[in-house]
């Protein structure tokens, strides 16, 4: 049985994979009985949302062995849950997330950082910032 940190970790890598957004993992360790970690994160359509959903649990399944408790949600809620008791995995699209806010509502939970996530955010930057500048270099 893996411990909370490792399923988190992983959870992550697997919503990286699969091109998720914005990956936040929240450390709810004394604050909260809910769980000890949120993963949140963000997938850009439905079939995105259920695709992010698929990868995180027959990866942590194939990888650590880890099925979840249990799953809530429905693709066309626009908001999924998979719980792995002390791991709750949240996958919403941008306009659920904003609407829900959960970190700002967990904002008092310090965030996790992972090497992968960090390097995957700085990449997506980079090329954002890339393409805003050949923007703007050819309407120029």
């Amino acid at each position: 049985m893996s411990d909370a940190i490792t399923i988190a970790k992983t959870c992550a890598k697997f919503a990286d994979e699969i091109q998720a957004e914005n990956i936040v993992v929240l450390d709810l360790r004394g604050i909260s009985s809910i769980a000890d970690y949120f993963v949140i994160c963000t997938a850009t359509s439905v079939p995105h949302l259920k695709a992010v959903n698929r990868e995180i649990r027959r990866g942590t399944e194939d990888e650590l062995g880890e099925k979840p408790r249990s799953g809530e949600g429905d693709p066309s809620s626009l908001w999924l849950i998979i719980d792995y008791v002390d791991v709750v995995v949240h996958i919403f699209n941008e306009e659920k997330r904003d609407q829900y806010s959960l970190e700002d509502l967990w904002s008092d939970a310090p965030r996790v950082s992972f090497d992968f996530l960090e390097a995957a955010e700085a990449a997506r930057a980079a090329a954002s910032e890339a393409r805003t500048s050949r923007s703007a270099s050819s309407e120029s």
